[in-house]
């Protein structure tokens, strides 16, 4: 009998979010007959009556759409069923209307691309429905537990690599330290791994604790060896680890980690230091041809597992194989960079400051 799955995107946008819809609509159509219904905006597709969504036509789904980042179903971060907010500023528990949404579908399977929090709140959304649900992870920050890769993550690291390769050019013209401040809601690692990459001079990330004085000290070892100029990452979570606050520098409103820390190693170091926030930039980009590659396989994986009958799964990159974990596994137990693992050790073989005590 043909089957009818589901397929939305949740959480915030990445590069090869379209590449995963298409090979999963492609995958269920060729390989085993079905039709893929799109849900649109997220979980708010499911708010809407008649429901949002659209049968995906494989037809159009061609490789240009692979190319193109972001996602052409959409998406929220900020539709939780169980706390959803209102124009008053309450919230409100809406999973039941959103699972009335989901039983007029009449899907046999539900394919959810998310990051942690989302598929957490799918996961317990689509329990009670019955509806066998399975899990792709993508996010930027990498930090999904049991996949050594999430969707997004390759392309962001080559956008914020190519940001050091232009920086490093302007810094050593006019002798300045220049500070990356990358995105890492609660890991660094797109600050370590562009950082080793893009030939920084200091990392700095959440798991690392580290201190100014240090930071300063590196940067002031390296003019003395003949440097002019200092290329600096950050982590957006790193923090403003500095054990002497300026009240009128740390106050309230002003910009983030980045932009503080040029302004306190410029008064420290007694030269120009200049921040750049990539922000948003590191989402919206065409996807790199590993992302295109993981999306390719995570989406067929995940169709056949369905097949297979399998539920309450997640599909994930481990060991250049794809296998598949329990969601339970997953939820609640984020991904972090190990301070002893190997891009670490890299880093301090090469040179690279990470504000702590130790110095190559």
């Amino acid at each position: 009998m043909a089957k009818r799955i589901g397929i939305l995107t949740s959480g915030g946008d990445c590069a090869g979010l379209n590449a995963v819809i298409r090979a999963a609509t492609l995958r269920a159509h060729h390989g085993h007959g079905w039709t893929t219904v799109g849900i649109s905006r997220g979980t708010l597709g499911l708010l809407a009556r008649p429901v949002d969504a659209r049968t995906l036509d494989p037809v159009r789904l061609n490789a240009t759409l692979s190319r193109q980042g972001g996602t052409f179903l959409g998406s929220t971060n900020r539709g939780d069923p169980f706390a959803f907010p209102m124009p008053d500023g309450t919230v409100r528990d809406r999973s039941a209307e959103m699972a009335e949404g989901l039983a007029a579908l009449a899907l046999d399977g539900l394919i959810g691309v998310g990051g942690d929090g989302s598929l957490a709140i799918l996961r317990r959304l689509l329990t009670p429905t019955g509806v066998p649900f399975v899990g792709i992870p993508k996010t930027i920050d990498n930090d999904v537990g049991h996949t050594e890769r999430a969707i997004g993550f390759s392309t962001a690291v080559a956008i914020a690599t190519e940001a050091l390769d232009r920086l490093q050019p302007t810094g050593t013209s006019h002798d300045r330290t220049m500070v990356l401040e990358v995105m890492g809601r609660d890991a660094g690692h797109i600050a370590i791994s562009a950082g080793v990459a893009g030939g920084a001079d200091v990392v700095l990330i959440p798991e690392i604790p580290w201190r100014l004085h240090r930071v300063v000290a590196h940067i002031a070892r390296l003019r003395a060896a003949g440097r002019t100029s200092a290329l600096v990452v950050v982590a957006e979570a790193a923090g403003m680890a500095d054990e002497a606050p300026d009240p009128a520098d740390d106050a309230p409103g002003r910009s983030g980690v980045g932009d503080w820390l040029a302004r306190r190693l410029a008064a420290a170091t007694h030269a120009e230091a200049r921040a750049t926030v990539l922000g948003h930039v590191q989402r919206g980009a065409m996807p790199t041809a590993e992302d295109r590659l993981l999306a390719s396989a995570l989406g067929v994986r995940a169709v056949d597992l369905l097949a297979a009958g399998k539920r309450d799964r997640m599909v994930a990159w481990w060991n250049r194989q794809v296998i598949d974990v329990p969601l339970d596994k997953v939820v609640g137990r984020s991904r972090t960079v190990d301070p002893g693992g190997t891009l670490i050790r890299t880093a301090r073989a090469l040179g690279i400051c990470l504000g702590d005590a130790e110095e190559v």
